[in-house]
């Protein structure tokens, strides 16, 4: 039976604050965490855990060594991978999102590998941001706003 739930990925995540929110999320929404190394810090961080509060212990983790990695065991559909960037072409309302979609995040400072989006331009989305002096947000905060908005469907929106 395939897995039909959403799952978010992080993509060589730099700061535990970031990690430990966005797992928090994932335990509220039932979804899964998938980490994709390196990390700029340790899974055993305080801050890790203090961000993920009392939660951090629920997070359905998997982690991954490389982006191949993920790519070679879990063989994830093209149309089911959505990334997400500054610059993406479109917005995060534009899709449909399927159920078992991939919600792709880069790190904080360099946002995703031109080697992880290389073929992938139609499948790369942003959070619009119309006030050009705020040059990006808080990935904790962007994959949260993601995260609902690719689940509204599921969650009576």
């Amino acid at each position: 039976m395939s897995d039909l739930r959403m799952k978010t990925v992080l993509v060589t995540p730099e700061i535990p604050y970031n990690t430990g929110a966005i797992g928090r999320t994932c335990v509220a929404l039932n979804l899964e965490l998938i980490l994709i190394k390196p990390y700029g810090f340790s899974l055993d961080e305080k801050a890790v855990r203090r961000a993920g509060m009392d939660y951090w212990k629920h997070v359905q983790l998997t982690q991954y060594d490389s982006w191949q990695d993920f790519l070679d065991n879990r063989m994830p559909l093209r149309e089911g991978l959505y990334f997400f960037e500054e610059h993406g072409a479109q917005s995060v309302y534009a899709p449909d999102y399927q159920e078992d979609a991939y919600l792709v995040f880069g790190c904080e400072s360099k946002g995703l590998p031109n080697s992880v989006l290389k073929g992938m331009d139609d499948r790369v989305f942003n959070l619009p941001m119309p006030n050009p002096l705020v040059r990006s947000l808080n990935l904790a905060n962007v994959a949260t706003a993601v995260i609902y908005q690719a689940m509204r469907t599921q969650l009576g929106g």
